[in-house]
């Protein structure tokens, strides 16, 4: 049953401690929406639930912050300004008709930029069949449309294949140095080589609402089937990336945009899944952090392991197919000193190895099943890891998705890549929306409260009007 929707803090007293219950700052029913959202996503294959992504994104000079979320009808998306110290509503929201999923958001001084998709008008030339939405990015400043540029569709790489977005699952990023945007979002191309496959693009537009190609880092299509994304901006194009892809790994391919690059981790994949590492169907936002004044990065993500690797054919010298080691999914970290470059070993590619996750370093080792990883940087060095866990899950889906009684959201503090204490524990706090890194060195996230199930397929949810 749900009740309302929140937007919940944590304030850090000191990171040279562990999380505890005062570490946690609640704001509940601080905003109220113009119109209804419901919070729960049905994730592909299962049906099992996810919350549906709410992106939430502060203004670099801390002053104001914007929160998106997707109408309960399932067209438009709403984007309300948020006072960043009280959470209340400012000013009226603004509307973005016809859109279909809020995607990515990142907050100006002056206004916002959303990721969205959306339904092409009838009779467009070379439009998708069935008004298959396609990927757009839009820029508002107080309140209207400055401008508007597809990042998909007709006329958009269209030597390489033309591309739709019927679940946009992906994210958007934004350099002031740069002064560009990054998105990287889930494509099937309707045109081209890859007509009827399912891939990933990573675009690039300018402050001016110009789409940018730019060598070594836009890509039409990149990573096959993929089931996560984790997306960071850099002070340069490429912008950090991960992908997790249908082949069996999970590749840093900042530098390649594709399946190869630093593999971070090998996992086994079937039917097009890999283990919602990324969060799977309205997962991919807020695994991988870049931390605060520094080069280097941070990602999370969930995994059975990787044992008795085998050649994978298909792909050829270098990639591997993996069986799990767990039924259940612990969560892992990596560190990065930069956007190309991975602190330790890589996954390894040795066929024959029995063992192909020696390299991961792991957050849980337990069987409970975690899911909907996150990470957040609060500084140069400390990071917020949060998941959620079923002790005694049902695992009848070999690459994808558990069910059982949820038992609890957890908190972990990470120094320099390691634990620092236990990780807080609650029950009744979730993360369902981008967490931001505020002015003042709290960590933030917009979540649904609700009575969460996760022991079966998504049913009738109800929708909320509060935040």
């Amino acid at each position: 049953m749900l009740h309302s929707t929140f937007v919940l803090s944590i304030l850090l007293s000191s990171v040279s401690a562990a999380l505890t219950d005062s570490s946690l700052e609640k704001h509940v029913d601080s905003l109220t929406l113009s119109s209804s959202f419901n919070p729960i996503k049905e994730s592909y294959w299962t049906g099992y639930p996810h919350h549906r992504r709410t992106p939430f994104a502060v203004s670099s000079d801390g002053s104001t912050a914007y929160l998106a979320y997707l109408d309960s009808s399932e067209t438009d998306v709403h984007v309300q300004e948020i006072d960043p110290s009280t959470f209340k509503a400012v000013g009226d929201e603004v509307t973005v008709s016809g859109a279909k999923e809020a995607g990515g958001l990142v907050a100006h001084n002056d206004g916002f930029a959303l990721l969205t998709n959306e339904a092409l008008p009838s009779g467009t030339a070379d439009a998708p069949a069935d008004s298959t939405p396609v990927p757009v990015l839009y820029r508002y400043t107080s309140g209207k449309q400055t401008w508007k540029t597809f990042l998909g569709g007709p006329g958009v790489h269209a030597s390489d294949g033309l591309s739709a977005s019927p679940d946009l699952n992906g994210d958007l990023a934004y350099s002031e140095t740069a002064g560009m945007y990054g998105a990287y979002f889930v494509v099937t191309d309707y045109s081209g080589w890859a007509e009827g496959h399912f891939g990933d693009s990573i675009q690039y537009v300018a402050d001016d609402g110009s789409l940018k190609t730019i060598a070594g880092a836009s890509s039409s299509w990149g990573c096959s089937h993929n089931t996560g994304i984790a997306f960071e901006a850099a002070d340069a194009a490429p912008f950090a990336s991960i992908c997790a892809d249908d082949q069996g790994e999970i590749w840093l391919n900042s530098e390649t945009q594709g399946m190869s690059g630093v593999k971070i981790s090998n996992e086994n994949t079937t039917n097009g899944a890999s283990n919602e590492a990324m969060g799977g169907m309205s997962g991919s936002y807020s695994g991988l952090a870049r931390f605060i004044d520094s080069d280097s990065y941070i990602f999370s993500w969930v995994s059975r392991g990787a044992i008795d690797l085998t050649e994978n054919a298909w792909m050829g010298s270098g990639y591997t197919n993996a069986q799990n080691r767990t039924n259940n999914r612990n969560v892992a970290i990596a560190t990065f000193t930069d956007k190309k470059t991975l602190n330790g070993k890589e996954a390894t590619s040795e066929v024959g190895a029995a063992d192909g996750d020696s390299q991961v370093n792991w957050i849980t080792t337990g069987t409970a099943d975690c899911q909907n990883a996150h990470v957040a940087a609060f500084d140069g060095t400390n990071a917020l890891v949060t998941w959620e866990e079923i002790a005694q899950p049902q695992c009848d889906f070999i690459a994808m998705g558990c069910k059982g009684a949820f038992t609890g959201s957890y908190f972990q503090l990470v120094s320099n890549g390691e634990k620092v204490g236990e990780a807080l524990k609650e029950t009744d706090v979730f993360v369902a929306g981008d967490i931001v890194t505020m002015s003042d060195g709290r960590v933030c996230w917009p979540y649904v409260a609700m009575d969460w199930t996760l022991d079966g397929p998504v049913s009738n949810p109800a929708s909320v009007s509060k935040m």
